[in-house]
């Protein structure tokens, strides 16, 4: 009798673990929803955007910048006053799926300098592409349903994006180094 209690026992804990580990592994797969709507379309999943214009890093999971200072890298959820000018709706953004990138900050600063002053992303909030429906609350989307988007389009041959189809794949840069 103990052989079997133990024996089940053994099985439950078995598939516990592996119900969890699948749990764990989509969990990390998808992640749009925590996407801020600045950041690039065309992604599923984003672990860090590096923005070039600023030198610094914004990671996806925690809502944290990470940027250099006093030979150390700090993480704030906000930037400190000497970055006042930056607006990430106007910058490129890098995706980069490593962990601590920052690690490498030369390599992501010399690989991505010709990104600086880049102002042709296409971000989430200007997106209408269904799965960033969550970001559609944020006053450029407020009210905007797929008829009505369609009946425009149909109507006038445009999207009203300015450049004829609103769904870019993002010109962002997906980097797993």
């Amino acid at each position: 009798m103990k052989k079997i209690v133990f024996a089940a026992m053994a099985l439950l804990s078995l598939f516990s673990f592996k119900a969890a580990d699948a749990q764990v592994s989509v969990s990390l797969g998808i992640n749009i929803g925590s996407q801020p709507a600045w950041g690039p379309v065309g992604y599923d999943y984003a672990r860090y955007y590096y923005m070039p214009d600023i030198d610094v890093y914004y990671s996806v999971p925690t809502h944290q910048y990470v940027y250099y200072q006093n030979n150390s890298w700090i993480k704030t959820s906000v930037l400190p006053a000497r970055y006042g000018n930056f607006d990430p709706y106007q910058s490129y953004k890098v995706v980069i799926n490593e962990k601590d990138p920052w690690v490498r900050n030369n390599f992501y600063r010399t690989k991505y300098a010709t990104y600086k002053g880049r102002r042709d992303q296409i971000i989430i909030r200007d997106s209408r592409d269904e799965k960033y429906r969550n970001h559609w609350d944020n006053g450029k989307h407020k009210g905007w349903d797929k008829q009505k988007y369609k009946k425009q389009k149909n109507d006038d041959g445009d999207d009203d994006q300015g450049n004829g189809n609103g769904h870019g794949k993002g010109h962002g840069h997906k980097d797993k180094d």
